[in-house]
């Protein structure tokens, strides 16, 4: 089970989900809702904000 700490693996999931989106150009309103829809997503939404957010991100350019 995923969880806002774990931006590394949210970042793969992300990869692996949206291969063909440069994450670079994500607005952080998308990548709130595709981090809550992945399967193994199972934290609170409410408890991300923009510095989570941004660690995700980062991950995700850096899977790229």
């Amino acid at each position: 089970m995923l969880k806002w700490v774990d931006s590394l693996d949210i970042a793969i999931e992300l990869n692996e989900n949206y291969p063909d989106v440069d994450p670079k150009y994500v607005r952080y309103t998308d990548l709130h809702t595709w981090i809550c829809e992945l399967d193994e997503f199972g934290d609170d939404p409410e408890k991300s904000n923009e510095k989570i957010l941004e660690a995700i991100q980062m991950a995700w350019i850096e899977e790229k």
